[in-house]
């Protein structure tokens, strides 16, 4: 319980992307560098997100605490900042190498990434720290945006617990049900959809904290209606845009017919 708690959460957490590419620069391999620079390009694009994502619970919560935004939740901030969790839960998904944005160990493309020279317990080791991580990051969504430890009837760290695994579960199901991307779709993702998201999101929540300082229960509901829409809206709109941008890439890129009858 300190009073930068969040900030100290995403500050320490960052420090793996150093991690990431000095075990694929110190391999002396040339796959294991790219997977370095590949891990530090990814890692650091949804780093901005993830943490703009954060910027709209603060701004209902006005503290850095972990034990104050949780005290300060009458409404779970997943149904009061839809957006903001969808942000935070892909921008996470991505950081924890897990599909569909594993691009940092993809096989098929670079034999193992960034750790393809270490083996044994070094091997273990850098697995051991990513499903540490899921863990981890299940806890800081179950604290951001689920009451963190509140319940009923049970005790406080089941309830943790219980939250914890449920947003675990959720990684797991992803992981095992949507292909991997290519790498231009993965910082396209990064860029052209969940920076813009995150800075809607900042202005929406600075919007509704100006004109609700102190909200009720039923206003809290209604600006978790509005967020919604703007979640449903937002995601239309860049996904639709994105859609229509990477279909003119293939279309430039494409040989023309003359050019090909002509060959």
């Amino acid at each position: 319980n300190v009073n930068v708690g969040i900030l100290f959460v995403v500050a320490v957490t960052s420090i793996s992307t150093l991690a990431m590419f000095m075990a694929g620069w110190a391999s002396g391999n040339r796959y294991a560098m790219l997977g370095g620079m590949r891990a530090v390009a990814q890692l650091i694009s949804y780093e901005v997100p993830v943490v703009l994502s954060i910027v709209g619970v603060l701004l209902f919560t006005g503290s850095f605490s972990m034990v104050e935004i949780v005290e300060k939740q009458r409404v779970p901030f997943i149904l009061i900042q839809p957006l903001a969790f969808f942000i935070f839960i892909a921008g996470s998904s991505a950081e924890l190498n897990r599909s569909p944005f594993d691009l940092v160990e993809a096989e098929s493309e670079i034999v193992a990434g960034y750790h393809i020279e270490y083996s044994g317990m070094k091997f273990g080791l850098f697995q051991l720290a990513e499903f540490a991580a899921v863990l981890t990051t299940s806890g800081v969504m179950a604290t951001l945006f689920l009451k963190g430890w509140k319940g009923p009837v049970l005790p406080s760290h089941v309830w943790f617990l219980l939250k914890a695994f449920f947003f675990a579960f959720i990684m797991i199901w992803v992981r095992a049900t949507l292909p991997r991307l290519r790498i231009d779709q993965v910082m396209g993702f990064a860029w052209k959809l969940l920076f813009p998201l995150s800075l809607i999101n900042i202005f929406v929540t600075a919007v509704e904290v100006l004109v609700w300082e102190e909200p009720t229960t039923a206003q809290l509901w209604a600006i978790g209606g509005i967020n919604l829409l703007v979640l449903v809206g937002g995601i239309v709109v860049f996904s639709t845009v994105l859609r229509r941008q990477q279909a003119g890439e293939r279309a430039r890129v494409a040989v023309p017919p003359v050019a090909a009858e002509v060959t």
